[in-house]
C-alpha cells in the first residue's frame, strides 16, 4: 500500500505519519520526489484501515500495491534511483560502460583497462573469483585479482566491478573498498548472500539467473533492499531457452518491461547474453536504443588465450568502434522531439 502525500504537508506532520504507521508494525519507504511525496507501507497493511488513512488531513490518496516487491517497484519510488560511484552515476540519464575482461589475469588488466578509458568506458570490470560450471576450469585469482583491479583504480580512477560469490568474503572487498559487488546469475537467488550483501553500503550489479522471471529477479532485488542497500542495479544477460545458436537468449524486452516496472538502474551485458564477439556490437547498440543505463562489455587483448570466456570478448579497437556507435544511439535516443 502507498499513500501520496499532499504538497502542503509539513516535514513534522511527514514525520508523525510515518511514526504512526510503524506503530502499528509496519515499516515505511519514504520518497519525496520534485512533484510529490510517497509513503510505502510495507508488511501486514491489514493492521491499517485504508479509509482511515484516506480521512487523514495529510493523505491525498491511497493505493494498494498488489506485487511482491515493493521497497524496488516504482510506484513506491517514482523517481528513477541514481547510484554514484567515485563520481560516476547510473540512471536516471546517466549512461556509463563498465568494460574489462572476464577474468583478471595479470599485469595486462592496466594496458585492456587504459584502452577501455580511452575509448570512453567509465568503469572497469573484471573477474577476481570465478564461478565455472567445470570445478576443473580457471576460478580466478582470488584475492591477488582484487589487489590488481585496486591497483588499476589507483592509477586510471576507474571504480571497480568485481563478482562476490560467497558471503565470507565480504569483508575482503569492503577491506579493499571495491565500488560495485556483482552477483552473478547463479547466485541470483542465493538468498543468503543477497541478505548479507544488504547490510553493506556497497553498490550491487545483480545478474539475471540463467532461467529466472523477471518478477523473480525483482524479489531477489528485494532481499537486499530489505536489508537496508537500495544501491542496486539489474543487469539482463540473457536467459536459457531453446535456442543454441547464441549462448543464451537476450531478453531485450526486459529493459523497458523493467523500466516500466522498477526506478532501478538497468545495465544490459551483451557479451553474456550472446556469447560470440560477432554479436556483442549489435546487441550492445539495441540495448542502448533501448534505454539501458549503462552496458558491461568484455574487451580483452588476446581473446584466442583469455583465460575465460575469449569468444564473446572484444579486442580494444573493437571495442573502441563499438562505443563509436553506441555513442551515435544514444545521441539519436536523448535528443529532443521537435
Amino acid at each position: 500500500m502507498i499513500a501520496v502525500i499532499r504538497q502542503s504537508a509539513t516535514t513534522d506532520q511527514l514525520d508523525h505519519f510515518v511514526a504512526w504507521v510503524e506503530a502499528k508494525g509496519l515499516k515505511t519507504n519514504v520518497s519525496q520526489g520534485e512533484d510529490e511525496t510517497i509513503v510505502g507501507l510495507i508488511g501486514d497493511v491489514s493492521r491499517i484501515d485504508p479509509f482511515l488513512l484516506e480521512s487523514m488531513d495529510i493523505v491525498e490518496r491511497v493505493q494498494r500495491v498488489s506485487e511482491p516487491f515493493k521497497k524496488a517497484n516504482r510506484k513506491f519510488h517514482p523517481e528513477d534511483t541514481v547510484i554514484e560511484c567515485r563520481g560516476v552515476k547510473i540512471g536516471g540519464g546517466n549512461f556509463q560502460v563498465m568494460a574489462g575482461p572476464c577474468s583478471v589475469e595479470g599485469k595486462n588488466l592496466i594496458e585492456i583497462a587504459r584502452a577501455c578509458q580511452k575509448a570512453g568506458a567509465t568503469m572497469i570490470r573484471g573477474g577476481a573469483f570465478k564461478p565455472r560450471t567445470s570445478p576443473y576450469s580457471n576460478q580466478g585469482m582470488g584475492e591477488r585479482g582484487l589487489d590488481l583491479l585496486v591497483e588499476v583504480r589507483k592509477e586510471l580512477g576507474m571504480p571497480i566491478v568485481t563478482e562476490i560469490m560467497d558471503a565470507r568474503d565480504i569483508e575482503l572487498f569492503v577491506d579493499r573498498e571495491i565500488d560495485v559487488m556483482q552477483v552473478g546469475a547463479r547466485n541470483m537467488q542465493n538468498f543468503t548472500l543477497l541478505k548479507e550483501l544488504g547490510r553493506t553500503d556497497t553498490p550491487i550489479l545483480l545478474k539475471r539467473g540463467m532461467a529466472a522471471t523477471i518478477d523473480e529477479w525483482l524479489m531477489s532485488a528485494e532481499y537486499i533492499m530489505s536489508e537496508g542497500n537500495d544501491k542496486v542495479m539489474l543487469c539482463e544477460r540473457g536467459i536459457r531457452t531453446f535456442e543454441t545458436r547464441t549462448r543464451n537468449t537476450f531478453d531485450l524486452n526486459a529493459i523497458p518491461v523493467l523500466h516500466h516496472l522498477t526506478h532501478l538502474p538497468i545495465v544490459a551485458d551483451p557479451s553474456h547474453a550472446t556469447g560470440y564477439t560477432r554479436y556483442v556490437a549489435p546487441m550492445a547498440l539495441a540495448a542502448t536504443a533501448a534505454g539501458a543505463d549503462a552496458l558491461e562489455i568484455e574487451v580483452h587483448d588476446d581473446p584466442s588465450n583469455a583465460w575465460s570466456d575469449g569468444g564473446q570478448a572484444l579486442t580494444p579497437s573493437m571495442f573502441a568502434d563499438t562505443m563509436r556507435r553506441v555513442g551515435l544511439i544514444r545521441d539519436a535516443v536523448t535528443q529532443e522531439v521537435r
